[in-house]
């Protein structure tokens, strides 16, 4: 789940103008820039089975970033975060507390597509996931419904610049395109290094782009 999770923060950012765009897409894939430097670091990891050719799942062990507590505790500390950030906004509450259901709404997708692999605290407890990627054209359609109604309720409640709508919409159906592919006719990684590091990399170009669709005079 990547699209998807742009999808959500674009639905978020309908309810509060006054926070960049880009700061709830930041906010909604801030699981995923947790997961890849850990794994980087060693302190999770992640592995492509022999199988992945024909399931395209690799499998996590991330209890730091996608366990359900670690997950709530990232959405308050970005809550946090956000009211310190934007203190000069009347609605300073209402953005930190979205900015917050955007870090935990990428557990909620996740928790829809995985495995049961996501674990409520470390390692050995209890496992979340219905496993939607088993059933590949089911998860992409999910996957797309929300990149849909997202970019829509976006543009709709929001007067971007044609240009930048433009963008917008060239962006998320590049990243669906990419999650299209990722599922179904990409090879396997060379190494869980190298998926981390071009994720990672992936996530800040997306979140640079999308900050800067996001600023001022971008939204009238």
């Amino acid at each position: 789940m990547f699209a998807g999770h742009i999808g959500a923060a674009l639905a978020i950012g309908r309810a509060e103008r006054g926070v960049n765009v880009g700061v709830f897409i930041a906010a909604a894939l801030l699981l995923d820039f947790v997961l890849w430097l850990l794994v980087l670091l060693g302190l999770e990891t992640v592995t492509i089975p022999a199988d992945f050719g024909r399931t395209h799942q690799a499998q996590f062990v991330f209890p730091y970033s996608h366990g359900l507590i670690a997950s709530v505790a990232w959405s308050v500390l970005a809550g946090v975060v956000g009211f310190v950030g934007y203190s000069r906004l009347q609605t300073k509450r209402r953005a930190a507390v979205l900015i917050g259901v955007a870090v935990l709404s990428h557990w909620i997708l996740d928790a829809l597509v995985h495995r049961p692999e996501l674990p409520l605290t470390g390692a050995a407890s209890h496992s979340f996931g219905f496993g939607l990627w088993n059933n590949v054209p089911l998860a992409l359609t999910l996957e797309a419904v929300v990149v849909g109604v997202g970019l829509w309720l976006f543009v709709s409640g929001t007067q971007l610049v044609r240009g930048k709508r433009i963008v917008l919409v060239v962006l998320c159906l590049v990243v669906m395109t990419f999650t299209a592919v990722g599922m179904t006719l990409a090879p396997a990684p060379p190494s869980a290094l190298a998926m981390a590091a071009s994720s990672l990399a992936t996530l800040i170009l997306v979140c640079v782009l999308t900050l800067w669709l996001g600023r001022i005079p971008g939204l009238k």
